[in-house]
């Protein structure tokens, strides 16, 4: 079985990957749990202080990641230009220009989907980012091959 598409990462893209990277993570989970609890003392206390930090800890990270995606977008040579991807019974293939990089799928270490994407992470922090919107009717292609080579535990994706 084998799969080739071509992928162009935005800004857009980047943001839906790091909201999930990032809420998806223990840190991000107990910020928002902070800025949640911030917000119920001030519900039940009346201080501004509480409420101020409550907001400040809930807009700041989706804000900054907002900001970082847009710069890694435009700063980030190879998201100037669409990537080759090739999934095939070994892993996945990825190119652009003159450069290609090969990934065997018993070193990826989990699949999940966003409502834009789906995303194989290749070490804890790094991931090819398939957005749906390139894939098109190629996503369910996708989510079959990802399923096929990868055990079920680490796969983890909505169609």
């Amino acid at each position: 079985m084998e799969l080739e598409f071509d992928v162009k990462i935005t800004s857009n893209i980047l943001y839906d990957y790091m909201l999930r990277h990032t809420y998806s993570s223990l840190s991000g989970l107990m910020g928002s749990l902070v800025g949640v609890l911030m917000l119920m003392l001030f519900a039940s206390n009346r201080q501004p202080v509480c409420l101020i930090i409550g907001v400040v800890i809930l807009l700041y990270l989706p804000w900054t990641l907002f900001i970082r995606s847009k710069q890694q977008a435009l700063n980030t040579p190879a998201f100037r230009k669409p990537l080759h991807y090739r999934l095939t019974d070994e892993g996945i293939e990825v190119s652009q220009d003159e450069t290609t990089e090969k990934m065997g799928w018993d070193g990826m270490c989990k699949a999940v989907s966003t409502s834009r994407s789906i995303i194989v992470y290749t070490t804890r922090t790094n991931a090819c980012i398939f957005p749906k919107q390139d894939l098109g009717e190629n996503r369910y292609k996708v989510i079959e091959i990802i399923s096929t080579h990868m055990p079920p535990k680490k796969v983890k994706i909505r169609g």
